[in-house]
């Protein structure tokens, strides 16, 4: 077991089959993933495990999230936990609590025997070294030449004035949340202490261009919710959409989200991704109501 010794291995990692595998190349080359945070595992030179670990660019010091885990299907489950646990030494070591993991899953998994089995395996081997699944996500995707509402007559859009405005508008949103992730941390600070945690934090990571960003008013000017259209480094994606708890059940996120989405559609985009829990069921039919479908999902495990 052992780490990547450069981007001359990236083929050698790129054996066992997994979405993100053609993307690993640029993101060594752009610092989003370091070699020394791309284990393996090797049984006669054959790859039979592997483990990575993601940042959100070049200057971050230590990996965000671990998002690669892949064991060969005749594999046992004890090698998986044992190259987690040997590499996790080396990456984190000053990790009391690993990082979350995230894996990309394909849409109804359930019903693929292969598919089930490898996605199992991988649940099956971090529940031994301690993890349990957290949230399960859908992955959403809008695609290039899909009908887009027109413009709403009821709300008005204006752009963000500054970062205190739209960090008092997500603590207001956070009321009422159904996002996993949020409610959490909820358990742990106030709706303001998370909201500012989130847009200074890892949950933004300021989604950029910044004046892409709407918040939306009735007539009168009194806010009613916002959007954050923006582009990672993979896709232009819709960050961040949400209504205040006063103005929901209106149908005003149908309004919003498709304000955003006409923002990066004028730029010749072919695809906007965009992401709920499947327990969010509100957003998941506001995003397919909007041209969105679900083109995978996402499973989180946490070792809280």
């Amino acid at each position: 077991m052992r780490p990547a010794t450069g981007r001359e291995e990236i083929a050698r990692f790129n054996e066992l089959p997994y979405v993100l595998n053609e993307e690993f190349g640029r993101d060594v080359d752009e610092g989003r993933r370091r070699p020394g945070w791309m284990w393996m595992a090797l049984r006669s030179d054959r790859l039979v495990g592997r483990v990575a670990w993601w940042a959100r660019d070049n200057k971050a010091t230590e990996p965000m999230v671990m998002d690669v885990f892949d064991l060969a299907a005749d594999e046992p489950l004890e090698t998986g936990v044992e190259l987690f646990r040997t590499a996790s030494k080396q990456v984190l070591p000053s990790r009391i609590r690993p990082l979350d993991f995230l894996t990309f899953v394909p849409p109804n998994w359930r019903d693929d025997p292969d598919a089930r089995r490898t996605i199992q395996t991988r649940i099956s081997a971090l529940e031994q070294a301690g993890a349990r699944v957290f949230v399960e996500r859908l992955r959403l995707e809008w695609i290039a030449g899909t009908v887009i509402a027109p413009p709403s007559e009821r709300l008005l859009f204006r752009p963000v004035n500054d970062d205190q405005e739209l960090i008092s508008l997500m603590a207001r949103v956070l009321e009422g949340t159904l996002d996993a992730h949020s409610r959490r941390d909820l358990e742990n600070g106030s709706a303001a202490e998370v909201a500012r945690d989130q847009y200074h934090g890892d949950f933004l990571g300021d989604p950029k261009p910044r004046d892409w960003w709407r918040i939306a008013t009735l007539p009168t000017g009194e806010e009613v919710g916002f959007v954050i259209p923006a582009r990672n480094a993979y896709n232009a994606i819709i960050a961040y959409v949400g209504v205040v708890p006063e103005h929901r059940g209106r149908g005003y996120i149908d309004d919003i989200l498709a304000k955003g989405t006409r923002i990066i559609a004028a730029h010749d985009v072919k695809r906007i991704r965009a992401a709920t829990d499947v327990g969010n069921r509100p957003m998941a039919e506001a995003f397919a109501r909007n041209g969105y479908r679900t083109e995978g999902g996402q499973i989180n495990m946490s070792w809280d």
